[in-house]
């Protein structure tokens, strides 16, 4: 994996890398926090093996994502995750709507 994908963004990153980068980062986390993988697994509520398969190739369910991410008391850094941002007074508008539209329109049938 390269370093690129360790310290920038992931916008060149494969699939692969990505999941690799997170699951090093959340290990680095728990390293700097001085705990060992049983000690994080218990706290989050995990299996042993669920937590080393994340750290290992960054392979989990969202749940268990949140978990660790909760435990290391990182759930700060899931804020920016998936925020609409808005650069225009157009796109602006259009977030509006959005966050104001409970569902999708009906199609008129014949």
């Amino acid at each position: 994996m390269s370093l690129r994908v360790m310290e920038s963004t992931f916008n060149l990153a494969t699939f692969t890398e990505i999941l690799q980068a997170l699951g090093t980062r959340l290990r680095e986390q728990r390293l700097a926090q001085s705990l060992t993988q049983r000690e994080l697994a218990q706290m989050a509520g995990l299996s042993l093996g669920a937590l080393r398969k994340l750290e290992t190739d960054g392979q989990c369910s969202l749940e268990t994502l949140i978990r660790v991410t909760q435990a290391l008391g990182l759930q700060g850094e899931l804020d920016d995750l998936f925020v609409l941002k808005r650069q225009s007074i157009a796109q602006m508008e259009q977030a509006e709507l959005a966050r104001r539209r409970q569902r999708a329109p009906r199609r008129k049938t014949s």
